[in-house]
């Protein structure tokens, strides 16, 4: 392999989207708990060791799971021969180590919030993640925690980070339900335990509609509250109702609900930074 490929095949190994996508909503976490021009360091520091650890977990995760890939996804970089498997696993402790080295700088309340997330990271595959349920709801909880994470390294209000916690963390464990129903003949064969294999696909989507009409009926809390006002709640509704949409859709069609979901859950995320934007102006 040339150091060319074996590069490729390590950023491969960080799942390069999803580290953008995390390291987006630290920010957005510590926008909407105060803003970020008061802290840039700290936001800049919390953006970066999201972005590492996810990138770290990532990589651990393909270093367990390289038997099974090397049957399921031959294309991915250890089973094709890019990345040695000792290889990825010394990435991903680098990585692991940059992300303890930024998260260390932060509040106390930001590193006990890094520290619990890269114990989860490490244990998600080797001991969650064949459990029924259990593996979805730590993949929910650890993409709501990055607002909570961005919020806290800044010290900032952390009312609103914690709304935004609550919203993400279940519509993320709702999609991930519908994904698994989505999935169910493949991971059926596979001899996973997944909740729709343990309880039944429509018990699992009937779990997934409840939970996520918890985290809708809790939405309006900001403006009750008088965090954020209308502009809020006017981005907000409409992201409510495509998220309740898609879980009823889901029941018919998982692959659209899981989808239609997703854009549900950035536009509620929108909604926040909306809401933050509004309050700034009206100062």
């Amino acid at each position: 392999m040339t150091v060319g490929e074996t590069s490729r095949g390590l950023l491969e190994l960080t799942r390069p989207v999803n580290v953008i996508a995390a390291s987006v909503l630290t920010f957005i976490g510590a926008f909407v708990a105060g803003g970020v021009a008061g802290e840039p360091v700290a936001v800049l520091a919390a953006v970066a060791a999201t972005g590492l650890a996810v990138g770290a977990g990532n990589a651990i995760n393909d270093y367990f799971d390289r038997e099974i890939d090397r049957i399921n996804q031959p294309e991915r970089a250890i089973p094709r021969g890019a990345v040695s498997p000792r290889g990825a696993l010394v990435f991903s402790v680098v990585l692991f180590l940059g992300a303890v080295a930024l998260a260390v700088t932060l509040p106390r309340l930001a590193i006990g919030i890094a520290t619990v997330n890269l114990l989860a990271l490490v244990a998600y595959t080797e001991v969650f993640k064949g459990l029924p349920g259990v593996g979805n709801a730590l993949v929910a909880y650890l993409v709501g925690s990055t607002f909570l994470f961005g919020a806290a390294a800044i010290g900032g209000r952390i009312g609103p980070a914690i709304v935004l916690f609550v919203l993400a963390a279940i519509a993320t464990l709702t999609r991930e339900i519908i994904k698994d129903v989505e999935d169910l003949e493949g991971d059926r064969e596979e001899g996973l335990e997944t909740l729709p294999i343990a309880i039944g696909e429509r018990r699992a989507l009937v779990v997934a509609a409840v939970l996520l009409v918890a985290a809708v009926a809790a939405s309006p809390i900001p403006y009750l509250r008088e965090e954020f006002g209308v502009a809020y709640l006017l981005v907000v509704a409409p992201a409510d109702a495509i998220m309740l949409v898609a879980a009823y859709e889901s029941f018919e069609n998982p692959t659209a609900g899981q989808s239609h979901l997703k854009y549900g859950m950035f536009l509620a995320a929108l909604a926040f930074i909306v809401g933050r934007v509004a309050l700034e102006l009206s100062v």
